[in-house]
C-alpha cells in the first residue's frame, strides 16, 4: 500500500520511523569493517528480515541499508563504481515489505554524510558532493524509495549539497543532524541554526530534526531548540547511551525507556520519532504503543528530561559558547 510522506505528515499523526541498522547487524553477525551495504546483495535475507520486523512493530517509516552508500564512503571499500548498482537494490528489499504491508508504509532512502571535509578544511567541493549523492538518490528513486531520508549530517555544506541531489533528482527529502559535539554538530552547526541551513533550498524538506547523538536526553533538547521551526521535526535517538563490554558497544536504553522518551518527544513537538543505534524492533515495539497511547502535554523542561530519560552527556549549547574545534569523522 504506497504513500507519501507529505499524505502521512497531513493526516496530523505522530509518525514512527524505524529503529538502528548497524547496530541490529552486528547482532546478526555483521563483522567490525565490514560495510553493512554489502549485506544488500550478500545476504538480502537479513536486510528483508529487519524491515519485516520493523514493520512488525510498526513502524511508518523504513530506512534502506544505503547509510554509507556514496562514492567517498565505498572507495574505503574498492566499491565505489557499485554505488547506484547498492542503492537501488537496497530500495527495491525495503519496497518490497512496504507493498505486502497491510498499512502505507514510506520508504526512506537513507543518505549519510561522505565522511569528507569540504574546502578549504578538506579537499571536497560541492559539486563534487552534489554528483555524489545525485547518483546515490537516482538508484534510491529507481528502486521505489519514496524520499530521500538525509541523516547523520554536520556541516550546512554537506546538507546544502545533499538537499540540491535530492531535488536534481526529483525525490523529496528530509534532513537531520547529529548534534553530538558539546550540543553542536561536530562543524559546529546549532539546532536552532538547521533551519537556516536549508532555508535557501529552491525546494524545501519535508522535515528536520535530529538524529543520532549521544543519547535520548541530549537529543530531546536539541529537538526542544528547533522549536519554531516552519518544518515538521524529527527526532530519531540513539537507545540510551552507549558503554563498552569488553570490545561491544552496548546501550544502556530499555523498551521502557524509549516509550518514555517518545512520548517526551511528542510534547515537545515531534512528528517524527524514531530511534537511531542500539534501538531493535522491540524497543520500537514499545514506542509504538507510547505514542498511540500518549496525548500531547506541556512542554517539557529540561529537569523533567533528565528525571525521566537520565542525565546529560553534553551541557545545552549556547550561542556565545566556543565552537568546538573541526576534526574529521569516519
Amino acid at each position: 500500500m504506497r504513500t507519501s510522506l507529505s499524505a502521512l505528515l497531513a493526516g496530523n499523526r505522530v509518525l514512527l520511523a524505524d529503529g538502528a541498522t548497524g547496530t541490529n547487524y552486528f547482532n546478526a553477525g555483521l563483522t567490525s569493517g565490514e560495510p553493512p551495504e554489502f549485506w544488500t546483495t550478500d545476504r538480502p535475507d537479513a536486510v528483508t528480515d529487519l524491515h519485516q520486523r520493523f514493520a512488525d512493530a510498526g513502524a511508518d517509516i523504513i530506512l534502506t541499508n544505503t547509510f554509507g552508500c556514496n562514492p567517498q564512503r565505498l572507495k574505503l571499500h574498492n566499491a565505489q563504481d557499485r554505488t547506484y548498482e547498492l542503492a537501488k537494490r537496497a530500495a527495491e528489499l525495503a519496497r518490497k515489505v512496504a507493498d505486502a504491508a497491510d498499512r502505507p508504509i514510506v520508504v526512506a532512502g537513507s543518505v549519510g554524510p561522505t565522511g569528507e571535509l569540504f574546502e578549504p578544511m578538506g579537499t571536497l567541493t560541492h559539486e563534487i558532493a552534489v554528483a555524489s549523492f545525485t547518483t546515490q538518490i537516482r538508484g534510491l528513486r529507481d528502486g521505489g524509495a519514496d524520499v530521500a531520508w538525509v541523516e547523520t549530517m554536520s556541516s550546512a555544506e554537506e546538507v546544502s549539497a545533499a538537499a540540491a541531489a535530492a531535488t536534481t533528482v526529483g525525490l523529496p527529502y528530509v534532513i537531520t543532524c547529529s548534534f553530538d559535539t558539546a550540543g553542536r554538530t561536530m562543524m559546529g552547526l546549532l539546532p536552532r541554526s538547521l533551519a537556516d541551513a536549508v532555508a535557501s533550498q529552491p525546494v524545501a524538506p519535508l522535515a528536520i530534526g535530529a538524529n543520532c547523538g549521544v543519547g535520548a536526553s541530549d537529543i530531546l533538547v536539541s529537538l526542544l531548540q528547533m522549536q519554531g521551526s516552519p518544518y515538521a521535526l524529527v527526532t530519531k535517538g540513539n537507545c540510551g547511551v552507549p558503554h563498552f563490554e569488553g570490545t561491544e558497544a552496548v546501550y544502556s536504553g530499555t523498551p521502557e525507556l524509549m516509550a518514555n522518551y517518545a512520548r517526551l518527544a511528542i510534547d515537545a513537538g515531534a512528528r517524527i520519532i524514531g530511534g537511531c543505534c542500539g534501538t531493535t524492533p522491540e524497543h520500537l515495539a514499545a514506542m509504538r504503543a507510547s505514542i498511540d497511547a500518549h496525548v500531547r502535554g506541556e512542554q517539557p523542561t529540561l529537569d523533567t528530561i533528565v528525571q525521566q530519560i537520565g542525565p546529560l552527556t553534553n551541557a545545552a549549547p549556547s550561542e556565545n559558547a566556543q565552537r568546538p574545534p573541526r576534526r574529521s569523522r569516519r
